[in-house]
């Protein structure tokens, strides 16, 4: 009879340690803005994610019912960003003057947003989230946390591949042993080639009274800025990933709020890789991770005058590149500048070369056997494509003739001696070139 009881017991207590024990994939900790998109984005990408937060409910510094206006970021339409702004707009719509157009100020009541963010968040597949849970201990056992946690009173440990701080101080960082981590906004022309690992993107507004002709500023430039992928990384560990409010971001989270979703949004993109290869942050795909993100309508680079295009995708993947770049002009106010794509500009050989010569080793040769003008042709990138495909120039020609309004429905006519435009260039160059394959580093070097 002992013997019995002391096996039930045993069966007991094994049940009760099973139960204080979460097994996951990736584990977010901190339920603010960033958190909550890094959670929405990593369940999507169909890994097993948990969500902790130590308040009671979810975006707790959105709080308040005083209207809020969203300045900086808005234009732009982007992955979480833009499900979140219909959702608002889809709130307030039949409110008595709410503008509803889409490059106005976003406006909103706090804990309108608070409770739109927990509900998308509610709707998605493969998301626990847990309220009132603080961490107290994080180590690593072999190639996953051991978080340790706190939930109304009760300890409970949660072992993950991945971990995300998107706590307000970094706690997570200094928790797990962590030394450094980068921080870094990257603008969009800065000489270097981080840009080509961008995943998230956003831009600074600077505060400014409604009157200002009794005083006399000085404004520091406020240009807008891509996150490369090596900027979400905590240095000393692997699988850890960085959120919150470490990037220097203001205390309102409504400066910054489109940013702040699409930072998690970001990070939740490379826990999901890292958890669905069972791999490392030390063996990042920058493409792949990319791609992910633009399957989910997620800008990798800024272009206020690019909206609703049927080749957006073409036109990022052209970017991030490095064969077209972005324009920064003045916009607004003085020293608030805006990125443009400019889609009917004119390309020009010297803008493309560079980038063509370091990606295709056959573009020297076609280099040197053409002479080229200053404005690159619809012919020019014709006879390049034909010279990479391998295809007979008249078969390319033909085709090409074919299909430029009827596939591509470009408005202009088809012109073998007319310079080429910027987004006819990107969608014929992602489509036969695909330059956006190429792997490259986490410094946006390629990679052969």
């Amino acid at each position: 009879m002992i013997k019995k009881i002391a096996v039930l017991l045993l069966v007991f207590n094994c049940s009760i340690s099973y139960a204080q024990s979460i097994k996951t994939d990736v584990l977010v900790i901190g339920g603010g803005l960033s958190g909550v998109a890094a959670a929405i984005q990593s369940a999507r990408s169909k890994v097993k994610t948990v969500l902790i937060e130590r308040d009671s409910i979810l975006c707790n510094n959105l709080s308040g019912k005083a209207m809020e206006y969203v300045l900086a970021d808005r234009n732009s339409p982007s992955g979480i960003w833009d499900e979140f702004r219909k959702h608002v707009v889809d709130r307030y719509h039949k409110t008595p003057g709410y503008d509803t157009i889409y490059n106005d100020p976003l406006k909103l009541e706090p804990s309108i947003g608070a409770a739109i963010l927990a509900n998308i968040a509610d709707t998605v597949k493969n998301l626990s989230i847990e309220l009132n849970t603080s961490f107290t201990n994080i180590v690593k056992d072999g190639d996953r946390w051991q978080v340790t946690v706190t939930q109304n009173g009760k300890i409970k440990t949660i072992k993950a591949r991945i971990l995300i701080d998107a706590t307000e101080k970094g706690s997570v960082i200094a928790k797990a042993g962590a030394t450094y981590v980068s921080n870094d906004e990257w603008k969009i022309n800065d000489g270097t080639n981080a840009y080509r690992t961008s995943i998230a993107m956003g831009s600074f507004r600077p505060y400014r009274p409604l009157d200002t002709s009794q005083y006399k500023f000085t404004y520091i430039p406020s240009p807008e800025y891509c996150i490369p992928i090596r900027d979400f990384l905590a240095k000393g560990v692997d699988n850890l990933l960085v959120a919150g409010k470490q990037w220097r971001q203001p205390t309102n989270p409504f400066t910054y709020l489109r940013a702040n979703l699409n930072l998690g949004q970001a990070a939740g993109v490379i826990a999901a890789y890292c958890a669905f290869y069972k791999t490392t942050t030390a063996n990042l795909n920058v493409r792949l991770i990319q791609g992910e993100l633009l399957d989910f309508k997620s800008c990798l680079l800024p272009f206020d005058d690019i909206g609703v295009d049927p080749y957006w995708r073409a036109i990022q993947q052209i970017c991030a590149t490095g064969m077209l770049k972005g324009v920064t002009e003045e916009r607004e106010h003085h020293y608030v500048y805006t990125v443009l794509f400019m889609p009917d500009s004119i390309v020009t050989t010297a803008e493309i070369k560079p980038v063509l010569l370091e990606t295709y080793t056959r573009a020297f040769l076609w280099f040197n056997a053409n002479k080229l003008d200053k404005q690159f042709t619809v012919g020019n990138l014709l006879s390049f494509i034909s010279e990479l495909t391998l295809t007979e120039p008249d078969n390319v020609r033909k085709s090409m003739s074919r299909d430029w309004n009827s596939l591509y429905h470009f408005t202009s006519k088809f012109d073998m001696n007319r310079p080429i435009t910027r987004r006819e260039f990107a969608i014929l160059a992602n489509k036969f070139l695909n330059p956006f394959a190429r792997t490259v580093d986490l410094n946006g070097r390629l990679v052969n």
